[in-house]
């Protein structure tokens, strides 16, 4: 049986080894928070000072969790990491943050944001100098679970799953959030097989920085809207239909701009969509193999990443525990797929490269551990860097 407040991201990510077969159940419903900001909570710093953006040696990890889970962290996790080695240590917390379970860092590099995945939704701003927490804002849904930085730096863009809402906050110069400039919620096309509503999975910007997309896993639906770069107002522009049933969760963008690639959660497969920068249009092709193995049980493809250079994407496979290789190929207008590795741990929620592209992270979620590999820029293979670092209910890695 599912607690009252474990929704169905949570439920997965707890149980998922043990429910192939199962219906997935929807995010637990509830009403919109006030428009009023969250106040954040005193802030608890422990761990060794953020090492500096523009120094050598060891480099900064920050980790999202689950503060309300068993077993969960007690706010945004600390770490650094050797570039070279791979070699993850130390352990603090940032803490008067509540289920920080995804983050972005703003592109100047001054200040972290992290969703509040409740069911009041709210997004926190945190001063890495000296680890501040500088407020939260209420999303104006609930259980927030992407957000993503507008690479201009003047906007937070958040995706709130349980309401199937996405949201704009204006950012301020000093990093503090400011109002929330936008919300839409999508009410059509109607949900998908199993789902109740609509669910908001990813809110992230094009390459080309005029639009903004949003990946919904209830409607099988990526949303396309036109950002106003002053008033940070919202204008649909266009939506691209997944297959029925596809669970569409994360969508990352070649380097080159014109494609990008669509992890489906909930039918295990992968697909390469074509993107029309003038218009926004996205073009969603045909499913393609994530490397599960159907004996191996339910696999739940979580996200992608593409190299720098746009010759590797990597996939992370929950339930296989793998990350999946491919060779992108045709200038970013198909991929082929090479293999898995297995990660070492259980569950890998999120993965993440590191600045030079070097290192692939892995959160694995239910074993509560990252999992570090080197990336050969030859071949895109990985290989292992030494034991997976504990972190408890790791679900988000963000190296810096």
């Amino acid at each position: 049986m599912i607690r009252a407040g474990l929704n169905r991201r949570r439920f997965v990510g707890a149980f998922a080894g043990t429910a192939a077969g199962m219906s997935l159940p929807a995010c637990d419903g509830g009403s919109h928070p006030s428009d009023a900001p969250t106040p954040p909570a005193p802030a608890t710093v422990t761990g060794p000072p953020a090492p500096s953006a523009t120094s050598s040696g060891p480099r900064p990890l920050y980790l999202g969790t689950y503060t309300s889970a068993d077993g969960g962290g007690k706010g945004i996790g600390t770490a650094t990491y050797d570039p070279v080695t791979g070699r993850i240590s130390g352990e603090g917390v940032i803490g008067g943050v509540g289920d920080p379970s995804f983050l972005a860092v703003h592109p100047d590099g001054r200040t972290l944001y992290a969703v509040n995945e409740r069911e009041d939704g709210a997004v926190t701003a945190v001063r890495l100098s000296d680890r501040k927490v500088l407020g939260s804002s209420a999303t104006g849904g609930s259980s927030p679970c992407h957000l993503s930085v507008h690479p201009g730096g003047r906007f937070l863009l958040s995706a709130d799953y349980g309401s199937g809402t996405v949201a704009v906050h204006r950012i301020e110069q000093s990093g503090v959030l400011g109002g929330r400039t936008a919300l839409v919620i999508h009410s059509e096309p109607a949900p998908g097989p199993g789902q109740q509503g609509p669910h908001a999975h990813q809110f992230v910007t094009a390459p080309d920085g005029e639009h903004v997309l949003a990946v919904d896993l209830g409607t099988d639906t990526v949303y396309t809207y036109r950002l106003d770069d002053k008033d940070g107002t919202l204008t649909e522009v266009s939506r691209a239909a997944a297959r029925a049933g596809a669970g569409p969760r994360q969508l990352t963008f070649h380097p080159g701009g014109r494609y990008a690639y669509l992890a489906n959660e909930l039918d295990d497969t992968v697909t390469v969509c074509a993107y029309e920068p003038t218009s926004g249009r996205l073009t969603i092709g045909e499913p393609q193999p994530t490397g599960s193995e159907p004996e191996a049980g339910t696999n739940y493809p979580a996200q992608l990443v593409v190299t720098g250079d746009g010759r590797w994407a990597y996939l992370a496979n929950r339930g296989h525990n793998s990350v999946a290789r491919y060779a992108v190929e045709e200038d970013g207008a198909r991929l082929r797929l090479l293999g898995t590795v297995p990660v070492g741990g259980d569950f890998p929620r999120h993965i993440a490269l590191s600045p030079d592209g070097g290192l692939l992270f892995t959160a694995n979620q239910r074993s509560g551990d990252v999992s570090v590999f080197h990336v050969d820029a030859d071949s895109g293979e990985l290989r292992p860097a030494g034991e997976p670092f504990a972190s408890p209910v790791a679900v988000c890695a963000l190296p810096l």
